[in-house]
């Protein structure tokens, strides 16, 4: 029964799509929020890709772990094909973190909360040591420190300091600042920086290392993250090569003590016992899955939504992006889940790899889309119909940046009337980055970012407080039902948002 009211429905959906910017009928869009609303399973998934995930940095175990987990639910919803894909080589190989434990033992006591830096090596048990503060702007001011450094722990000057701020820490998108999105900023053109000094920064810290190793020094120790929350990075490494030295962050507060007690005149010693686990896995997967398409002239297209799986170590990667994943998660249960047969194939995808350099898309795109190498459009290019990409936190939706592609408009202004209670209906000309809709975009094609209300994002992402309590659940389920209303209607579309004129022809390789 439940199969001849979506076959139904499906049929009058594609009466009414005679033309191009039509919007399904509005008992379908009650259906969404109905599923959406009123039987969501966001808040178990919420608790799941985070709590039972944990840290999902790429190519560690625990994210082999994490892709094991969401194939196994992404089976038990009876999503069609759920699997591993191949997406990129991955230099770097796999790392996880065993044991982390830092405090300062002279002059007194303290216990500090650190996160050690992704790729970096581990501490021979329990070390202790003098710190010194190593402070080299260019390569002469490395010989100051030669014969000083043995068995000491370096810290690095400070490069972060508070300032008190009396914006509220949480907010959301004022009726004003969504008007002055909607403005084109496009005459005003573009300022492109240079990256040579980013380049000399990076030889220079290499012979940084490199003195630091060379003279047995024992740690490396910088401040990053306010609040007393260290923030997440990494270290530069290649699997096989020498284990590099254990680095460790700390908040600013911690690491800015240390060293103003040493530029008074203290004497400063720490203790740590760091653990970190190298493993040569050194692929990157994306998980893929689909709900096929049913009409025969446009099942090979996809409407293709997705977001990245992987996250930093120092937490479970909460607004960082489990909230995307649930989002497009929960939007491929709702769909499957109400029966409905898209024309188009809807397609999913987790992508791995995105903190280190949007490998997972890249790779997906590479494989599919458009071959770099041979500056060639492959089959999957013209069968592309839209992709739209969560990564903003857990803000609730207000609209889409457009990626300055005008022609655009007039599908996200029909498709988004359903929602306009909700607070969508934004649609920015303003192109945005750092983020998997960029892989696409750049090759012309119709791929696009939300517009989301900022909460705290900003001030806890890529830290250890980027954990559950970073999801706003309410926002996480009104975003599942507009990405689950967007993909159908795009899938069901006599007509699809066009690449930009003068692509693929226009691609910058």
């Amino acid at each position: 029964m439940v199969k001849r009211i979506f076959t139904g429905i499906a049929a009058v959906c594609m009466a009414t799509s005679l033309h191009a910017q039509t919007c399904l009928p509005e008992n379908v869009a009650y259906l969404v929020k109905e599923e959406a609303f009123h039987h969501s399973r966001v808040d178990e998934l919420s608790q799941f890709m985070t709590d039972e995930l944990g840290p999902r940095l790429a190519a560690s175990r625990m994210k082999l772990r994490a892709e094991r987990l969401v194939l196994d639910k992404l089976n038990e919803w009876g999503l069609a094909n759920p699997r591993l894909d191949f997406a990129a080589e991955f230099d770097k190989g796999g790392w996880d973190n065993e044991k982390n434990y830092a405090a300062m033992t002279v002059p007194y006591y303290c216990s500090f909360a650190a996160t050690p830096k992704a790729w970096s090596g581990s501490t021979e048990g329990l070390v202790k040591g003098e710190c010194i503060v190593m402070d080299v702007k260019s390569k002469p001011d490395l010989e100051q420190y030669r014969d000083r450094l043995k068995g000491k722990i370096v810290l690095m000057p400070v490069q972060q300091t508070y300032e008190i701020s009396f914006k509220p820490q949480a907010s959301r998108y004022t009726d004003e600042q969504l008007a002055e999105m909607e403005k084109d900023s496009r005459p005003t053109g573009r300022r492109w920086t240079s990256r040579s000094s980013d380049r000399t920064q990076q030889e220079l810290q290499r012979a940084i290392d490199s003195l630091l190793k060379e003279e047995g020094a024992l740690a490396i120790v910088s401040g990053s993250g306010v609040f007393n929350v260290p923030s997440s990075r990494g270290v530069d490494y290649k699997s096989g090569h020498p284990e590099p030295l254990p680095e460790l962050i700390l908040p600013i507060e911690d690491h800015g003590r240390m060293v103003r007690l040493i530029a008074a005149g203290e004497k400063v010693e720490m203790e740590l016992d760091i653990r970190n686990v190298f493993t040569d896995n050194r692929k990157i997967n994306n998980i893929i899955t689909e709900i096929p398409g049913s009409d025969n002239k446009l099942k090979n297209e996809v409407v293709l939504i997705g977001a990245h799986l992987d996250s930093w170590h120092g937490g479970t990667g909460g607004a960082d992006n489990a909230a995307g994943c649930i989002v497009m998660m929960e939007a491929m249960r709702i769909i499957h889940t109400l029966g409905i047969s898209p024309r188009r194939t809807i397609r999913l995808a987790l992508w791995g790899g995105e903190e280190q350099g949007l490998y997972g898309s890249r790779g997906y795109a590479t494989r599919y889309l458009y071959d770099d190498a041979k500056n060639n459009a492959l089959s999957g290019y013209e069968q592309f119909a839209l992709y739209l990409n969560m990564d903003f936190g857990s803000g609730r939706f207000r609209g889409v940046y457009l990626e300055e592609n005008d022609q655009a408009v007039p599908f996200f202004e029909a498709w988004s009337k359903p929602f306009a209670s909700f607070g969508f209906g934004t649609l920015s000309p303003i192109k945005v980055g750092s983020t998997d809709h960029v892989t696409f975009s750049r090759l012309g094609l119709p791929a696009y970012q939300f517009i989301q209300d900022p909460l705290e994002y900003f001030r806890t992402y890529h830290t250890s407080m980027d954990t559950y309590e970073r999801l706003s659940l309410d926002d996480l389920k009104v975003n599942a039902a507009i990405v689950a209303w967007l993909a159908l209607n795009a899938a069901m579309d006599d007509n699809r948002i066009p690449v930009k004129p003068g692509y693929p022809g226009n691609i910058k390789r």
